[in-house]
């Protein structure tokens, strides 16, 4: 078993998950590999990446790494509390290295790209430190180790996409699974680091993307989300598999072609950007029952001069006119975001913009945070974070409160309603309720019905509603 801890607040990823279980048979050589994960869902599909690469090493798994040989930690760079857990994290590896000096621990991900040799430096108990786009290197990087080197590969690429590397599913349920479409960001929004952690974008080609879903689906695997930090400007251009004619293939396309494998076969994407996502994508949820009405739409700023100096690159007006056209096609489809309190200069009128936006989208959720100014970025570099932190708080416990009511409203609409759900397990609340997901991504509990397993779709007529929840019992 791979332990597999997610920080899963999308951008900061507050939250720390459970161990999770590999999906996939184990060659074993008597080596123990843990890996933990912090961040977005893109950390959580790369260490699927690393599973796959060093289980065909003869790796065996652990969800214990006091057990383990080699402890992993996948990081996330794009808040300092974020980058604080992972170093309080090393803290505690730190003891077992004291007991175990033959433990090697590595850092990957986002904040090894953005610390490089620092680092092994600064962190005297980490041997290993490995940028998003060397993770073919890790094989060889862990037998520097061995031989009483440091070792750091943090060069990013222009083509990396692991496209020929079966990711090791670590979500342990066998019936949701990532699907990573394309790597890196072009987009250089001013509070990011993610182009300078993971380098420029390129898109998977869709012949790989469309075998990976097919092998899911016809491993029982009924949900598939496609990833990327901007699903919407994906494009592949290249040689048709069949007739080797020169093609090009953007998002709406290749959902299209994910969605049509089956009926059965249910699809989600994350992360769209409100410059990128058109009409076509839109049209292409609308026409297939198995892609699920929901989207994530993230706005940061409800002021356009904020999201100017954010370089977000449209404006309040531009968001509004996605905002309804997503209405007017796909009618009820779900909409979160995610939203910045307290962004440089940014003034209290500002402020109540936001807010007003929230008021005129009616978000289902949000991911919100205060600004935390990034070292590199252009706003660490051109803009002074000027907004004092009680401000930042009393401006995000504004925006947490609305949300908080808009998120009950929401769901109490879907009360007096039957759904169709898929079955992801029993409840982490109760083993005696399952629990699964709407097409607008509401978690939905029940009670557990003989006859209905984990995997299946069921329907779900809702009595009632939590804050967070929708509450019910499965019908004919």
């Amino acid at each position: 078993m791979i332990d597999l801890q997610l920080a899963d607040k999308k951008h900061d990823e507050e939250r720390q998950g459970e161990a999770l279980v590999v999906d996939a048979p184990l060659i074993r050589n008597g080596r123990k590999l843990y890996i933990e994960s912090y961040g977005c869902q893109m950390n959580f599909a790369d260490s699927e990446i690393v599973a796959s690469i060093l289980l065909d090493q003869g790796f065996e798994t652990t969800g214990n790494y006091k057990e383990a040989d080699v402890v992993f930690i996948n990081t996330c760079s794009i808040r300092e509390n974020a980058e604080q857990r992972v170093r309080n994290r090393l803290s505690q590896f730190g003891v077992e290295k004291r007991r175990n000096p033959k433990l090697i621990v590595g850092v990957l991900g986002c904040m090894a790209e953005r610390l490089k040799s620092k680092f092994l430096e600064e962190e005297k108990l980490v041997d290993v430190v490995v940028g998003p786009d060397a993770y073919r290197e890790l094989p060889a990087l862990l037998s520097e180790v061995e031989s009483g080197q440091k070792a750091i590969n943090v060069l990013l690429s222009r083509e990396e996409t692991y496209a020929d590397i079966s990711p090791v599913r670590l979500s342990g349920n066998g019936i949701t699974a990532f699907i990573s479409i394309m790597r890196g960001c072009d987009n250089m929004c001013s509070f990011c680091v993610v182009p300078f952690t993971r380098g420029r974008e390129r898109s998977r080609d869709p012949y790989s993307i469309l075998a990976e879903a097919n092998d899911l689906f016809k491993r029982g695997y009924k949900e598939v989300t496609l990833l990327g930090q901007n699903v919407d400007s994906y494009k592949w251009k290249g040689k048709d598999a069949i007739e080797e004619a020169e093609t090009e293939v953007n998002f709406a396309q290749l959902l299209e072609k994910v969605a049509v494998i089956s009926p059965d076969l249910r699809i989600r994407f994350s992360t769209s950007h409100p410059k990128d996502i058109t009409d076509e994508v839109l049209y292409t949820i609308a026409k297939h029952d198995n892609i699920c009405n929901y989207i994530h739409l993230p706005i940061q700023s409800g002021s356009s001069r904020i999201l100017e100096l954010m370089n977000r690159t449209y404006t309040r007006e531009w968001y509004i006119n996605r905002i309804d056209t997503i209405r007017q096609i796909i009618p009820g489809c779900a909409i979160s975001s995610d939203i910045i309190a307290g962004f440089c200069t940014e003034t209290e009128e500002e402020h109540q913009e936001t807010l007003s936006m929230m008021d005129y989208v009616g978000y289902d959720f949000a991911f919100t945070f205060s600004y935390s100014e990034r070292p590199g970025t252009l706003a660490a570099r051109k803009l002074a974070d000027d907004i004092p932190e009680e401000v930042k708080k009393r401006r995000l416990a504004e925006i947490l409160l609305k949300q908080q009511q808009t998120s009950l409203y929401r769901l109490q609409q879907f009360v007096g309603k039957t759904m169709k759900i898929l079955v992801e397990g029993t409840s982490k609340k109760s083993d005696q309720d399952f629990c699964g997901r709407n097409d607008q991504n509401a978690m939905v509990v029940f009670p557990l019905t003989a006859g209905v397993k984990a995997g299946e779709y069921v329907n779900v007529y809702i009595d009632r509603c939590t804050s967070a929840t929708l509450l019910g019992t499965v019908v004919s």
